[in-house]
């Protein structure tokens, strides 16, 4: 249940995006750079504050994580490894401080008075989801055959070649059940607080045969997560942040064609005929519309140059519920006997006249 101030019930908006809006491929990948970006998205995520929304952000963490698991990998021989859980945990709490300083420095710039905060978010899978009896995303740096064969045998990893650049350690991407920390974001994010949380998807954790909570090895998807939060938080608008502007149809092709708006049943058919790819804006979309139809709100999804105009309603794609279709009042089926309605000042419908032709 929304908090509820004097009457005002805020309007809440979750935000999404990937690791990469701090660490794009063709950065170098410094500490600087990173807070060089974090600086730059702080000035766009307070224009949705500004908007008059309070806010949740949700960022991805798949270059972050790639690069602790480097870090653990080449130091191996004098730090213990840690597990993917814990490097989550990690990202969530470096990549927020990052976020939280640059928000907290554009509030200030902004004479917005608001707090912000990042949470250590768990989130609850399922230990029997098909995911971890098929295994498929990708972390981590490249092995060569021998060394792939060696981590497989001594850690109980899975390996599998990835595009002949080499092997990769793969582990599974479960659905998300159930966001431990709900209720603190909750309290947070309605008592005024912008809210950092569920990074890289949220820890994935599960719960034991004694009722205990522990870490697993996998990655939960952040836009499955961040709709999931959006849903329970039953937030008013839920934004998908990604690299192009609409979402497009054909994309690529001569027959591309950017979408202002779907609905929900539209989204779906597209993604069942394949126009949305698993790799890209496949989950995107699957999100979405799992947060409409679980909330009947919108969400949008667009890129960060384009963001402000897409609040406005003059880009971005934005995904609704399917209009109310109005019944068509019956028409009630005369008696037998019951006298035919009046017309107007109270005289009876007179009967055609007869034409002498029966």
């Amino acid at each position: 249940m929304q908090q509820v101030v004097f009457g005002f019930v805020p309007r809440i908006a979750v935000v999404a995006f990937g690791g990469n809006a701090l660490l794009p491929k063709e950065s170098d990948g410094t500490q600087a750079e990173q807070e060089t970006l974090a600086a730059e998205a702080a000035v766009w995520l307070v224009d949705i504050v500004r908007q008059g929304y309070e806010l949740v952000v949700v960022h991805g963490n798949g270059p972050q994580v790639g690069n602790i698991m480097i870090q653990v990998e080449q130091s191996v021989l004098q730090i213990p490894p840690i597990t993917l859980d814990v490097a989550v945990a990690q990202t969530q709490g470096s990549i927020g401080f990052l976020l939280q300083k640059a928000i907290r420095n554009e509030l200030a710039r902004k004479a917005i008075p608001k707090d912000v905060v990042t949470l250590l978010t768990e989130v609850e899978v399922d230990p029997d989801d098909p995911a971890f009896r098929h295994p498929t995303k990708p972390v981590g740096p490249f092995f060569n055959r021998y060394r792939a064969k060696v981590l497989e045998e001594e850690r109980g990893w899975t390996m599998k070649e990835d595009s002949g650049r080499g092997f990769r350690k793969v582990v599974a991407s479960p659905k998300p059940k159930r966001i431990l920390n709900f209720d603190v974001v909750r309290r947070l994010v309605t008592s005024g607080t912008v809210v950092i949380a569920a990074g890289g998807g949220g820890i994935p954790v599960v719960h034991a045969s004694d009722g205990s909570v522990r870490g697993i090895e996998a990655v939960i998807d952040k836009d499955h997560a961040s709709s999931l939060l959006a849903s329970e938080l039953k937030a008013d608008l839920f934004i998908v942040l990604t690299g192009v502007a609409r979402v497009m149809k054909n994309f690529g092709k001569r027959s591309q064609q950017a979408l202002a708006e779907m609905t929900v049943s539209e989204a779906r058919k597209l993604l069942k005929q394949g126009q949305f790819p698993a790799g890209s804006m496949g989950p995107k979309v699957e999100a979405s519309i799992r947060f409409v139809e679980t909330s009947g709100s919108s969400v949008l999804i667009t890129d960060a140059a384009h963001l402000a105009r897409a609040l406005e309603g003059e880009s971005g794609t934005y995904i609704r519920p399917a209009p109310v279709q109005k019944k068509k009042p019956k028409r009630r089926k005369k008696r037998r006997g019951e006298p035919r309605p009046e017309k107007p000042g109270g005289v009876p419908d007179a009967k055609p006249p007869s034409t002498g032709a029966e």
